[in-house]
């Protein structure tokens, strides 16, 4: 067969027949239900006059005190193919009513249209990290044809605008859905329609606006709401609320796919072993196989984590495979548990201690989990630099004080806490009792991250020491895993 031949007998894809631009003008009138200025085209989709590059769509959104419609010459100057305004301005533009409506009804329309298979993800803790390890196993197997929501884009604004961003030729969508509030997530799951809905685990994260962790499982519980028909839940076997979440799936008539330790998982961890570098080398049951693969990222968490990614990958018809190599190459997230190698001084040449930057959130059960892994972490020091543990309500005094007992397991030589809550657990680490090797748990109780920075610089980091960072987003620890990471004063 000569060349012409074989390339009048390539295989036809169904999404050829999609264009390559993700919106024209056209489309965008139709589905804003709006007027459209000017023909264009579009690649991508933003809210935020900041991030907009060329050929972006921009969407003017009114909040409680600021309105996009104040950035709309910026974002046309960095290159916006047009923006959808609520009044007239000048440059290609598509009039509506209002703009945030119009967002959600572009979202609902990138659903409509795709042919992909979509998996909603949520849960108190890992949801991030699932979702981001979900598209690395989809991507791969798909050759670059799968599409997820960025960061934590997980409310009630970046879920329709993650959507909006879906490109027609996707095969695969992995969408985050977060909440603080009962209702919320059974709204974004009925914008997502999710095939697969994943729940990672259920913790006292929200509890001060849900009351109980049994509110907070039925709040999750709302994303097998929007399941398509078919549809499969993927809940954790080896959470207490294990049996509540099946029966909110059953009620509804959805398909379970469990996950955990625990004997009836349907995908079940049979073994796992330390390898190399840090992570875990996992065997699973899934029921008619075995798979054996390595999570690159340490801590029991991600191998539990790990089984659930396998569960939805294959509840998408994916390539388990690809899951495999991309649970191996899969790091720690920037503030969810990357490790970072810092300079500290020393008489020994590039003296580094090692940073772990769980900045981004905290609750009592990642805490603890993290703070666990501190303790397997080879260190000459480990060194806690905690920031407060937001939305507890009147819950939080007790769930602060009671991170004394992993600290101490954890054999910390030295935290730093952040942040008036953190105070119960300062009363509780000043009754002076011992850690596991014998010695006193020494501690600084600070008000601020600059403070906070300041007293660990004073403290003096060393070679190999260990160093957790961890604490609400709120908190602003980012800040302090800059400072250290970029050596700043």
């Amino acid at each position: 067969m000569n060349a012409t031949a074989r390339i009048l007998d390539w295989p036809v894809d169904a999404s050829d027949e999609h264009p390559l631009a993700l919106w024209d003008a056209a489309s965008l009138a139709r589905v804003l239900k709006g007027t459209t200025s000017a023909e264009f085209l579009i690649s991508g989709v933003e809210i935020d006059s900041r991030d907009v590059q060329p050929g972006d769509l921009f969407f003017a959104l009114k909040g409680e005190t600021m309105d996009g419609h104040r950035f709309v010459e910026t974002a046309l100057a960095k290159g916006a193919a047009a923006v959808v305004v609520d009044r007239p301005v000048n440059g290609p533009h598509i009039m509506v009513k209002d703009t945030m409506e119009a967002l959600v009804r572009l979202g609902s329309a990138a659903r409509a249209r795709t042919r992909g298979r979509i998996i909603g993800v949520t849960g108190s803790v890992g949801k991030t990290g699932v979702k981001e390890s979900l598209f690395a196993a989809l991507d791969r197997a798909s050759h670059g044809d799968a599409h997820r929501s960025v960061k934590s884009y997980n409310n009630h604004v970046g879920v329709p605008l993650s959507l909006a961003r879906m490109p027609a030729r996707a095969r695969f969508g992995v969408f985050e859905m977060g909440m603080n509030h009962a209702d919320e997530i059974a709204d974004l799951t009925r914008q997502v329609r999710p095939d697969v809905a994943v729940i990672t685990t259920i913790a006292p994260a929200h509890i001060e606006m849900l009351g109980s962790e049994e509110a907070i499982a039925d709040a999750k519980a709302e994303i097998f709401e929007g399941l398509e028909p078919g549809g499969v839940a993927v809940i954790p076997a080896d959470s207490p609320h294990f049996e509540r979440l099946k029966a909110a799936a059953d009620k509804l008539g959805v398909t379970t796919v469990s996950f955990g330790k625990s004997a009836h998982a349907d995908v079940r961890l049979l073994d796992t072993v330390a390898a190399i570098g840090g992570g875990s080398l996992v065997t699973a049951d899934m029921g008619d196989r075995r798979v054996c693969y390595t999570v690159a990222a340490p801590g029991e968490h991600w191998v539990i984590n790990s089984l659930a990614v396998m569960a939805a990958v294959r509840a998408v018809g994916g390539d388990l495979g690809a899951a495999g190599v991309a649970l191996a190459e899969m790091e720690g997230l920037a503030g969810r548990g990357a490790r970072i190698e810092i300079d500290v001084p020393g008489d020994e040449p590039e003296a580094k201690a090692l940073l772990i930057d769980e900045s981004y959130n905290a609750n009592p059960a990642s805490m603890r989990a993290t703070l666990a892994q501190l303790g397997r972490t080879p260190a000459r020091r480990r060194i806690a630099v905690l920031g407060a543990m937001k939305e507890l309500g009147s819950f939080g005094s007790d769930f602060h004080a009671a991170l004394a007992e992993p600290m101490r397991e954890a054999g910390v030589d030295y935290a730093v806490l952040v942040g008036p809550e953190m105070s119960s657990l300062a009363d509780e680490l000043g009754k002076a009792e011992a850690n596991a090797l014998g010695k006193p748990l020494s501690f600084a109780h600070c008000a601020s991250v600059q403070e906070a920075t300041g007293t660990l610089r004073a403290f003096g980091l060393e070679r190999d020491d260990a160093i957790l960072v961890k604490g609400s987003n709120s908190v602003g620890l980012a800040a302090l895993v800059s400072a250290l990471s970029k050596r700043e004063g």
